[in-house]
């Protein structure tokens, strides 16, 4: 396994841990429920757990989703075109590692190719692919530079992640309206502060 896949691909549990069977986490959720203070027997609650577990694989399918695979399939016929390859406003889905609560905000990512260019959806499957997990942001923002300029060496790279927090917004110190906004420069982007200036405010530009 080499260092790239180490790196951005093992958040899983350890190998050596049995992953619990779905009637195990199906039960689980019923603790929950009877530990929150109602009965998982109850009419509407009886199909809760099935639910519960459903949402679960798709809330952190990333945990199966390779970024080197996602990444892997790259086209050199650029014409000789070497600027920012950029993507605004990609959905980001996640949930914060210390609450299990939802983090909803938007990501802008952007290389300067060095000779091959990646289809543009990979670009935004590997967000979600570091997104369907659970998280903190900085760790997020980080693994997406780190995954497509160890994939790709590009010149550089650039991610802007810009998210609300859940466990702030609906608990704790209730700041409903409070944004986190994280970045990750490498290569050119870090060197070059007008080429930083330049990916910031096209990733300030309205979603269209």
């Amino acid at each position: 396994m080499d260092a790239m896949t180490d790196k951005t691909t093992l958040a899983a549990a350890p190998a050596d841990t049995p992953r619990p069977t779905r009637e195990q986490a199906e039960e689980a959720v019923r603790t929950l429920i009877r530990w929150a203070g109602d009965d998982p027997r109850r009419e509407g609650l009886i199909e809760t757990p099935k639910r519960v577990v459903k949402a679960y694989e798709e809330w952190f399918r990333g945990y199966h989703e390779d970024p080197v695979q996602i990444l892997g399939k790259r086209f050199e016929d650029v014409q000789g075109y070497d600027d920012m390859v950029m993507l605004t406003h990609i959905d980001v889905e996640s949930h914060c590692e210390h609450h299990i609560a939802p983090i909803l905000g938007t990501a802008c990512v952007a290389y300067l190719p060095d000779r091959a260019v990646v289809g543009i959806s990979k670009i935004a499957k590997v967000v979600e692919a570091f997104s369907k997990r659970l998280q903190t942001q900085e760790t997020m923002t980080a693994q997406i530079a780190d995954a497509i300029n160890d994939a790709m060496a590009p010149r550089g790279v650039a991610v802007f992640v810009d998210a609300k927090h859940q466990c702030m917004t609906t608990r704790g110190v209730h700041h409903p309206h409070v944004s986190t906004i994280t970045t990750t420069f490498t290569g050119e982007f870090k060197a070059n502060a007008e080429l930083r200036e330049r990916f910031m405010r096209l990733c300030e530009q309205p979603r269209r």
